[in-house]
């Protein structure tokens, strides 16, 4: 009995196809060969955001001054954004000026993320590695731009580069590693983050429902259906924990952008 079952999940795993590089390299459904080509998870972004826009824009239509459910949920996530990122971070007088960029950057986050277990979507709009680079661009603009505006750049850099109260001889190595940690290292982790983290769910997700639909419809041995039952309870309870990363993910995002911004300003203010 047990070498049967052996035989027969070795047969399982030798003829079920697992996803491959291919399956992330997603065919051109319009436009295809002019700039303006695009594929699935372009599309999943323009309708996501379009959705976003749309609910947003029509509950502002309607707001009332006792707020139904609806409102008062939108409301709580604003505010959320507001006084437990922006101003926990920041505090109120100098994050007034960020609120809307850490709201709009939150909110869209956390719907491309969502986007990865919606039926019809199936992908985080952040799981290719141009999206979260855009946000972390868009993070150090504004980082660099209040850079300027609060200390001059070359102030900044002097700052950055050469910490007070260390001695002089060590900034021929720290120096070098403080502009590298600007220019490099923390746009660059910011997009790993959030691309790795979307990324490998997906994956995940996806092994798990694949190998449910081969040992429960495709395997010519029924006697490993239970191990389908298996794949799809796993595959149940990543996509719930997907539904924490998403949201996580976009809390982590914002409250480290905002972090990052809040550096800029001297810090005697």
């Amino acid at each position: 009995m047990i070498e049967t079952l052996g035989s027969g999940v070795t047969l399982a795993a030798e003829e079920m196809e697992l996803p491959g590089i291919g399956d992330f390299l997603l065919p051109e459904i319009l436009f295809e060969g002019t700039p303006f080509a695009m594929d699935r998870i372009i599309m999943v972004r323009v309708i996501a955001t379009v959705l976003l826009l749309v609910v947003l824009g029509i509950t502002a239509s309607r707001v009332k001054l006792i707020p139904g459910r609806w409102q008062a949920a939108v409301e709580w996530v604003l505010d959320f954004v507001r006084y437990n990122i922006v101003y926990q971070v920041m505090g109120e007088e100098r994050g007034k000026r960020y609120v809307p960029m850490i709201t709009a950057m939150f909110l869209s986050i956390l719907v491309f993320n969502l986007c990865g277990i919606i039926p019809g979507a199936n992908i985080a709009a952040t799981a290719t590695i141009t999206m979260p680079l855009v946000f972390a661009g868009w993070c150090f603009v504004q980082y660099w731009i209040a850079a300027a505006r609060e200390k001059g750049l070359l102030r900044f850099l002097r700052d950055e580069m050469f910490p007070k109260g260390v001695p002089a001889p060590i900034y021929v190595l720290l120096a070098p590693i403080q502009l590298l940690e600007l220019l490099i290292i923390r746009p660059f982790s910011l997009t790993i983050r959030l691309f790795a983290n979307m990324v490998s769910g997906h994956i995940i997700v996806a092994l798990c429902l694949a190998a449910t639909q081969w040992f429960l419809i495709e395997s010519p041995d029924k006697a490993l259906a239970f191990l389908g039952v298996g794949t799809f309870a796993a595959g149940f309870a990543m996509t719930l924990f997907e539904m924490l990363v998403a949201a996580l993910q976009a809390f982590i995002f914002s409250m480290l952008t905002t972090a990052y911004i809040n550096m800029s300003f001297p810090e005697d203010e």
